[in-house]
């Protein structure tokens, strides 16, 4: 949840930061509020902020955020890459077959040379192989991003307890990407505990990050459309020539790095 969060504001900030200035970017979020413009994509807003709320002042702050951090504290860090390549290493097929899915072939094949060094070599996916021989990982391709890469729009967004944002063509996408294998092999505690694994590790990863929403005036709002505009992102291939560059000092630098792999 957390992550596709906050890494989407970081890409938004990326994105769109120097089209305007932070007192003209706070100017027309209280002029957006005071007003109640909806946005478009957004139908069940009311509901939406509830969840959000109920997500971050409630279940983050006192169950995601601290169960996270000792997760990270006290598991030994060799345990938890193993488990983190592991987990990783399953999604690779869904992001190849997507991959060929937008037409981009060289993506493909590093996802599918991933998968099978990793599987082969790396005791399953828990050792990284595939790295170690230059094939570097790259960012996922959900059967969503690739919908979106022929123009199906993203419909309704939606804000749930403790899953987080989504919008209707991403989770049709999830269910598509769960028919895979070796995802589709997984069994419902399975995929709970691939959920619950992945999520420690990018909640405790993004502390540094936290002020990138406190300090919004509407957090729900940006993160919304942070969430928004990464998923076209995506679904562009990481291709964004329409969009203006950024003084990429108003992000630091872990927060670049974890984008670019995002």
């Amino acid at each position: 949840m957390w992550k596709q969060l906050i890494l989407a504001v970081g890409a938004l900030v990326l994105l769109s930061g120097c089209a305007q200035s932070p007192e003209e970017s706070q100017a027309d979020a209280e002029t957006n509020a005071e007003f109640d413009i909806s946005h478009p994509n957004d139908p069940f807003e009311g509901f939406n902020r509830a969840m959000w709320t109920v997500n971050y002042d409630y279940l983050d702050p006192y169950i995601a955020k601290p169960v996270s951090l000792a997760y990270v504290d006290y598991v030994p860090s060799w345990t938890r890459t193993g488990i983190s390549n592991f987990l990783s290493n399953l999604e690779e097929p869904a992001s190849m077959v997507n991959s060929i899915v937008m037409l981009d072939g060289d993506a493909a094949l590093t996802h599918f040379n991933r998968f099978w060094l990793n599987t082969v070599f790396g005791i399953g996916g828990l050792i990284d192989i595939a790295s170690a021989a230059n094939v570097p990982k790259i960012s996922d391709r959900q059967f969503g991003d690739a919908m979106g890469y022929y123009d199906i729009g993203q419909g309704p967004y939606f804000m749930f307890p403790v899953y987080g944002p989504i919008t209707l063509r991403e989770g049709a996408g999830d269910v598509v990407d769960g028919l895979y294998p070796p995802l589709s092999l997984l069994t419902l505690p399975q995929s709970i505990l691939k959920w619950m694994f992945e999520g420690m590790e990018d909640r405790a990863a993004l502390v540094q990050q936290e002020s990138l929403l406190t300090n919004s005036p509407d957090p729900y709002a940006f993160a919304r459309d942070a969430y928004l505009q990464n998923k076209e992102f995506k679904a562009r291939g990481g291709k964004a020539s329409d969009l203006p560059e950024l003084d990429e000092s108003y992000l630091d630098d872990d927060l670049l790095d974890e984008i670019d792999d995002y």
